[in-house]
């Protein structure tokens, strides 16, 4: 193999693929990427058995066709030190050399032929939508996802599909955000009839991807796995196994007391009560009462904290306690400039709703 590259372009796709691959494996061709060159392109790949991604470099010249399997950490630190626009690669008899100006490197690699086979998208979509608005979704649900849990539905993102609209739900159990976005085209009857669970590192995958507007993500299920195409991207997941929570029966719907509150605002206030409380103590109590809202926090051993918000709220007095960083989780990723909060009472989860496909469900802790 022998390819000319836009180093640029290599930097991008290295940066995307490399991602995947995991820190620590038994299994150390795991550890690298797959380059593939053609006789007009070049495809890296990259999995960890359970992900895996296929990226296409255009912006190549190859001389040689060919393969290698280098390791992903050594490839990447060559290529994003060098000071080039341009960086050959040639590979034979396990050795990869990545070629400057004024450098010269030969990094020792695998058997390409040891590399598991990472799949490319194929055939019809099932869901095809907006590469921006995509990404939008992921951030206003993924930081809801349990890190680790025994149940493993809740270390992914459920998709339910019906007619033009795909909504996202994460769950860790102490609160819980749905978001809805508009699709380019109806869904397919086979995905609007399942509900599928998509793993976490999946979901930040995506997020990555770089686009314009223009950029259509297409999606397909295959058996046990999702296929995702954007571009010259292909990703390929398995899907998460079990029964993800009946998370409709949890969302109130006869809440009376509500408040319109000023995002910004309203996510420094919070951060402000937040910065005396304690690990003993890690609550901020809300008490809403006639135009007025007052946030405090307290530390026994550091102090108190009172933010105090003019508010338009007729309502009942309510008094209610809550983590403060999962309301700084979610105020950080509204877009709206305003958002909704809807309360029942100290006992029952607070409601925030940002337009009118994004809600998050909060779980009220017992501030004693």
């Amino acid at each position: 193999m022998k390819v000319e590259f836009n180093r640029a372009a290599l930097l991008e796709a290295l940066g995307l693929v490399s991602s995947v691959v995991p820190s620590r494996t038994p299994k150390p061709i795991l550890r690298c990427v797959k380059i593939w060159a053609g006789d007009k392109d070049v495809r890296i790949s990259a999995t960890d058995l359970e992900v895996g991604i296929n990226y296409v470099i255009s912006e190549v010249s190859v001389a040689e066709k060919g393969e290698t399997v280098v390791p992903a950490d050594r490839l990447s630190a060559i290529v994003r030190e060098s000071a080039d626009d341009i960086l050959q690669i040639k590979a034979s008899d396990g050795k990869c050399e990545v070629i400057g100006s004024d450098s010269h490197f030969t990094v020792y690699g695998q058997d390409s032929t040891g590399f598991p086979a990472v799949p490319c998208f194929d055939g019809k979509a099932d869901i095809e939508v907006s590469l921006v608005n995509l990404r939008s979704a992921i951030e206003q649900c993924l930081f809801a996802t349990a890190k680790e849990s025994t149940r493993y539905a809740l270390n992914g993102v459920l998709w339910e599909a019906k007619a033009k609209k795909l909504a996202l739900v994460a769950t860790d159990g102490r609160r819980l955000a749905r978001v809805r976005v508009g699709l380019a085209s109806a869904a397919s009857e086979k995905i609007t009839a399942a509900k599928i669970i998509v793993p976490a590192k999946t979901m930040a995958l995506i997020d990555k991807i770089a686009g314009s507007e223009k950029d259509i993500v297409s999606i397909k299920q295959v058996d046990n796995q999702i296929l995702v195409n954007c571009g010259n991207v292909d990703i390929s997941s398995s899907l998460v196994e079990g029964s993800f929570p009946k998370y409709e029966d949890i969302i109130p719907s006869d809440y009376q007391n509500k408040l319109s509150l000023p995002t910004e605002a309203a996510l420094s206030a919070v951060r402000r009560a937040a910065l005396l409380t304690s690990e003993e103590s890690r609550g901020i109590k809300m008490q809403l009462g006639k135009n007025k809202l007052i946030i405090t926090g307290r530390a026994p051993e550091a102090g108190d904290a009172q933010v105090d918000m003019v508010v338009d709220y007729k309502g009942q007095a309510i008094e209610i306690g809550f983590n403060p960083q999962f309301i700084i989780d979610v105020l950080r990723v509204i877009k709206e400039s305003t958002f909704e909060m809807e309360f029942g009472d100290a006992e029952r989860p607070g409601l925030i709703k940002s337009g009118n496909d994004f809600l998050y469900v909060l779980m009220p802790i017992n501030l004693g």
